[in-house]
């Protein structure tokens, strides 16, 4: 009943955009809304998680002669399509056809952009505790000239202890033992006891936590769920250190061991990632950019990394 009052309430009021004609005529590329405020419905780990997110909804002017769009049809659409649906690349798909046709005639492509947390119960590296991780991820999809295209940008934070700080290091505490122990006769028992001193620890490495920024241009028939879900995992074990939240003193312990393990400038982590992401056939192109936030300078080290498709990502700031 609501509803047809509502028609009945609009017909009466003046419609500029159908009712007016521009000014000047000419197409625009992109008119919609920016920064939308609304929850997603994310059932991708088994249990259902609303967020809120962040929605940039656009079409196209093709009708030189029109005014403006109706802008509150896009609002509406996601609206109604995002609070019955589970977070999906074909959601993305169909909601862009559906900003198409609500414009009757006025638009022939639209693009989506989604921007959100995903937040995932981690369990730590040895102990039994766990801690929530949030991974921002934004999902595009850009319907134009009946085609379309459809990304994931996923951002990871993880660890990176520099190789070489730590050959620095493991020099100061060479010369440190010989000076320690010139002359003396060496024990199994003394030296363990020397290595477990404060005194003895001469330098220390530094590491810093770092982040890759990963954009996938993505197969039209990917299970973004699953995708996502492995994505994490395969990339937070190829680069060895991810970032814990909940930890006790052997978690930490198990930690300092990967960072020693995986010692890595940002060079060997966006290597790492490119060969991890070329290997995925759900991948059509990517882009990559690692960012280590060093604590021994001011500024960042980053290294980028392309599939290198024709026509493809270029490699620019992510």
């Amino acid at each position: 009943m609501l509803i047809e009052e509502d028609k009945l309430v609009a017909k009466k009021l003046p419609d500029i955009t159908k009712q007016s004609e521009s000014v000047i005529f000419d197409k625009l590329a992109r008119v919609g809304m920016g920064e939308i405020e609304m929850p997603v419905n994310l059932d991708w780990s088994g249990e259902r998680q609303w967020v809120p997110a962040k929605i940039n909804a656009t079409v196209s002017i093709d009708d030189e002669k029109a005014k403006g769009i109706h802008m509150s049809r896009l609002y509406l659409n996601l609206k109604n399509e995002l609070a019955n649906q589970s977070m999906s690349l074909s959601l993305v798909k169909d909601l862009l056809e559906k900003f198409v046709s609500s414009q009757e005639g006025l638009s022939r492509s639209a693009t989506l952009e989604l921007r959100f947390n995903y937040l995932i119960l981690r369990k730590a590296l040895k102990s039994s505790k766990q801690g929530w991780r949030e991974y921002p991820i934004v999902l595009k999809g850009v319907l134009e000239n009946g085609g379309l295209s459809l990304s994931c940008q996923l951002d990871i934070a993880y660890s990176s202890t520099c190789p070489c700080s730590a050959a620095l290091s493991r020099q100061l505490l060479k010369e440190k033992f010989i000076a320690d122990w010139q002359g003396q006769d060496l024990s199994l028992d003394a030296v363990s006891e020397w290595m477990t001193k404060e005194s003895s620890i001469v330098a220390t490495p530094h590491a810093q936590r770092s982040y890759a920024y990963l954009t996938m241009k993505l197969n039209e028939d990917v299970d973004i769920a699953q995708f996502v879900n492995a994505m994490i995992d395969t990339a937070e074990n190829t680069l060895g250190t991810p970032v814990q939240a909940a930890v006790k003193r052997q978690d930490e312990q198990e930690f300092a061991r990967l960072n020693a393990s995986n010692l890595m400038f940002c060079e060997d982590a966006a290597r790492k990632l490119k060969k991890l992401l070329n290997a995925d056939k759900n991948i059509k192109d990517f882009k990559l950019m690692v960012e280590h936030r060093e604590s021994l300078h001011p500024h960042n080290a980053i290294a980028m990394a392309i599939k290198g498709v024709e026509g493809g990502f270029t490699a620019d700031f992510c």
